[in-house]
């Protein structure tokens, strides 16, 4: 098998079908593939709706484990030299599989590679970072991050300084889409459990890193992620009273106590 596609869907049905069908509409030159759904608990989706597909691997959740630990089911049956990691809110373009197999073939030295993404309106999403400072997460979620010393950093931490037009390395990468080298993805360890939600990848992407593995940004191709920042949907400090912020500060207290800040 050479990819092997990881969702994990939690209440987001229609958005996981329409994944899928971008991915089955794709261009596969000589590609084997195969795909593989969680549903952590969402109660919206089941293996019925995904039949219209052809064989896809389900896998039901009896309740929300998270999604760094939904991720690595998906991992552990995965038969691909490659193993993707979609989020159900992307939609690819044909060329992103295939020019990124014969990428990752050809540079034997990278462990994960993600693509340029695109917003709904088209434009440029951030999706290549480098790596958080100690106060970064409260600049991109309050006023502070419009201060001089706030801009500062979050120019650095977006890369502000560099052309996205460029393949480069990174630090790491958002992990709504992850082509990643099965064997090294294995070799780190797959994800880290105690990230319930947020973090992530990061964590990911750092021991990718530290095992010897690069992480790759290509802009060379592309996908689309239908994506709002929570902080983008309500006034910024009406996000700190949810339960997404209440898992995405835990998340940063449990990655500055396992990295610190380096």
């Amino acid at each position: 098998m050479d990819i092997s596609i990881v969702i994990v869907n939690y209440k987001a049905k229609n958005l996981t079908l329409k994944c899928v069908e971008s991915i089955r509409q794709a261009d596969w030159p000589g590609l084997d593939y195969e795909i593989i759904v969680v549903d952590n608990y969402s109660g919206d989706l089941k293996s019925d709706d995904l039949k219209q597909f052809g064989e896809i691997k389900f896998i039901m959740n009896g309740q929300n484990i998270g999604l760094g630990a939904a991720n690595n089911q998906g991992i552990k049956i995965a038969s691909g030299k490659y193993i993707i990691i979609m989020n159900p809110d992307t939609l690819v373009s044909k060329d992103v599989f295939a020019k990124l197999f014969f990428y990752m073939e050809k540079n034997i030295k990278v462990g994960v590679v993600g693509p340029k993404q695109f917003n709904l309106d088209g434009t440029t999403q951030n999706s290549c970072f480098r790596w958080p400072g100690l106060i970064t997460p409260i600049f991109r979620r309050t006023p502070l991050g419009k201060i001089v010393s706030g801009e500062k950093d979050l120019d650095r931490f977006l890369y502000k300084d560099y052309n996205k037009d460029r393949v480069r390395e990174v630090n790491w990468l958002l992990g709504s889409f992850l082509f990643c080298r099965a064997s090294a993805l294995r070799q780190i360890g797959l994800y880290d459990e105690n990230f319930f939600l947020y973090f992530e990848d990061t964590d990911l992407c750092k021991r990718f890193w530290r095992d010897g593995w690069k992480v790759v940004y290509n802009p060379e191709v592309f996908i689309t992620h239908n994506h709002i920042r929570q902080s983008a949907r309500k006034a910024w400090y009406k996000f700190f009273t949810s339960l997404a912020a209440w898992h995405h500060i835990m998340s940063w207290f449990k990655y500055l106590k396992k990295w610190g800040i380096k």
